[in-house]
């Protein structure tokens, strides 16, 4: 048996060994563990990778026929499904830190575009030239259309950079 408890974003994973009594012995613990780890990366929602959980294990039995180290991956593989999914996760996305450098009397068309993909502005700079910068988190499903839109709404006169740089929750629609 393991409960299954999440951590801040970007904390990772933690493994603890709360068997008291030898219920289950040492040399099955990181079995469970290798099987914890396997589930996490397999993903229970959405076949997406499981992160920033504390797992701890806390009870357990051994078979004097039946256990091996096999059986112990599995049981914590089929332990830690059964947690997460009671658990009531979250899908996460990646979120993108897009750049555009447009003219400046385009600015308010660019960003209009970007907040209907669901991005969230951060702000403008001018830059010189006539041009402006705009600066948005936008989430990366988002943005497989984006150059040649931006391109389009600036008549070629625009660039866009972006980079990862955070997960966010996922609105309900978009998990579903």
């Amino acid at each position: 048996m393991i409960e299954a408890e999440p951590l801040e974003r970007g904390a990772g994973f933690e493994f603890h060994d709360r068997i008291v009594g030898g219920v289950i012995p040492k040399t099955y613990i990181p079995s469970v563990e290798k099987g914890v780890r396997a589930a996490m990366a397999a993903g229970v929602l959405a076949g997406y990778p499981v992160v920033d959980v504390k797992v701890s294990l806390i009870d357990g039995k051994t078979h004097s026929v039946d256990s091996s180290q096999m059986a112990f991956e599995t049981a914590g593989s089929l332990a830690f499904r059964e947690a997460a999914s009671a658990a009531g996760l979250l899908l996460l996305e990646p979120i993108m830190a897009v750049t555009a450098s447009v003219p400046d009397d385009q600015v308010g068309d660019v960003m209009g575009d970007l907040a209907a993909r669901r991005g969230r502005i951060l702000g403008t700079e001018p830059i010189g030239g006539g041009r402006t910068e705009v600066r948005a988190h936008v989430p990366e499903a988002e943005l497989t259309t984006v150059v040649p839109e931006l391109r389009a709404l600036t008549h070629g006169a625009g660039t866009v950079s972006m980079a990862f740089d955070h997960y966010d929750v996922a609105p309900d629609h978009v998990a579903a």
